[in-house]
């Protein structure tokens, strides 16, 4: 798949380097050519003659090496590559490419390169979470880096937490998927709902769910990345808006419905993976209700139901993608649904569980098509779940054009 692919790692000094070493080998396994550029402390964790060795290209690490006097080393680099790839990366070297600072290999290439750059994130939970760090990852995101991870799990400190550098595998299969859909959606305008909604009990208090929107998000980069013009209509989450998309904030179901049936008429693919609140209180209180009762009533009534508005408005040629977060009769739900709302296809899954579903960074699903046709995927990280879905979404384009 990656025959003839240029690949640019960049290697910072984290624990995780080691990794690298496996990163290297799958992509010249798959056909691509490597070439590594490290930092000066990583050339203190893993040998360059390591990374020399199973990549079989020199390894660039000093910024002012002159072995080939008339080629400057880093725009060579920049110019030789297709993908620019960061991993590990630590929050130093982050910090440095939020702000253009270039002082090792790395980042003097990062600013030379004009590709797309991916970053695998390794640090520290309480590094990862600091504003500042945070505050740079968007910058990055902004200037459309895209992230693969991190993974939560064992960390080298010996805590537990997030920041544990993404599996080489899972880093591996997002740069084939990276090149194997590039263009795939071009000219198509593809509408995405995502996150939750919420219900106004009173100013300060409001009716749910747990949905994270980071499904809906990996969505809505994954069909970008696919050359697809994206709309992304947001309940609110804590994620940043994503690079290079159009992106509608809302609060509650009404509002969704109205923004998404705006745009009904030009979307050739909706994929609708928002938990709308299926309820909400008749009323809300203007004021906040004050605790001076032991119990207290809601009167709760139906919200608009979507999915099923879109799939009345559904042309032949448009393309309507609906979610189905069970915790029971996972299938069978799943099918009903889909049977009432014409949904060309479902993405069900079970969300009664921890590790996948609902505020988790993985998801195991079932793609459940009109014809009956059922594809189970394992557990996996979302943005490859959404690749997998977005690979559902192209089966139906074809069909429906042969139709």
């Amino acid at each position: 798949m990656l025959e003839g692919k240029y690949i640019l790692l960049g290697v910072s000094s984290s624990v995780a380097c080691y990794k690298s070493l496996e990163l290297i080998r799958l992509f010249r396994k798959a056909g691509a050519e490597v070439r590594v550029i490290m930092t000066e402390n990583a050339t203190r964790m893993i040998t360059p003659l390591e990374f020399e060795a199973i990549s079989q290209n020199p390894v660039y690490s000093d910024v002012f090496s002159r072995e080939n006097p008339w080629e400057v080393e880093h725009i060579s680099a920049a110019d030789w590559g297709d993908v620019y790839i960061v991993a590990p990366a630590t929050a130093n070297i982050i910090a440095k490419m939020a702000h253009g600072i270039a002082d090792d290999a790395p980042t003097t290439l990062y600013l030379a390169f004009g590709g797309t750059t991916f970053v695998a994130p390794a640090m520290h939970t309480g590094m990862w979470f600091h504003p500042s760090t945070q505050e740079n990852i968007t910058l990055l995101q902004k200037r459309g880096v895209r992230f693969i991870g991190p993974d939560t799990g064992g960390l080298a400190s010996g805590d537990a937490g997030i920041g544990r550098m993404s599996d080489p595998k899972t880093i591996f299969e997002t740069i084939q998927n990276y090149f194997i859909c590039a263009g795939t959606l071009g000219g198509k305008r593809v509408l995405v709902t995502a996150g939750p909604t919420r219900e106004p009990i009173d100013p300060v208090r409001f009716i749910s769910n747990r949905s994270s929107g980071k499904m809906g998000y990996a969505l809505a980069e994954a069909a970008a990345q696919r050359g697809a013009e994206v709309t992304l209509i947001s309940g609110p989450t804590l994620l940043p808006p994503p690079p290079g998309i159009t992106t509608q904030k809302v609060v509650t179901a009404q509002e969704m419905l109205e923004v998404t049936l705006s745009h009904a008429e030009n979307a050739d693919i909706f994929i609708l993976t928002a938990a709308v609140s299926d309820y909400r209180p008749d009323r809300a209180a203007k004021g906040k209700i004050k605790k001076e009762k032991e119990s207290m009533n809601l009167n709760l009534v139906t919200n608009p139901d979507i999915a099923r508005e879109i799939g009345k408005k559904i042309r032949q040629d448009q393309v309507l993608v609906g979610f189905a977060a069970e915790t029971s009769h996972l299938k069978e739900n799943a099918m009903k649904k889909l049977k009432e709302k014409n949904f060309d296809m479902i993405v069900a899954n079970d969300v009664s569980g921890v590790d996948t579903g609902m505020e988790s960074d993985h998801n195991a699903v079932a793609l459940i098509f009109r014809d009956g046709t059922i594809e189970e995927t394992e557990r996996l990280p979302k943005p490859l779940i959404a690749n997998i879905v977005l690979d559902g979404i192209e089966k139906i384009l074809r069909l429906k054009k042969e139709e």
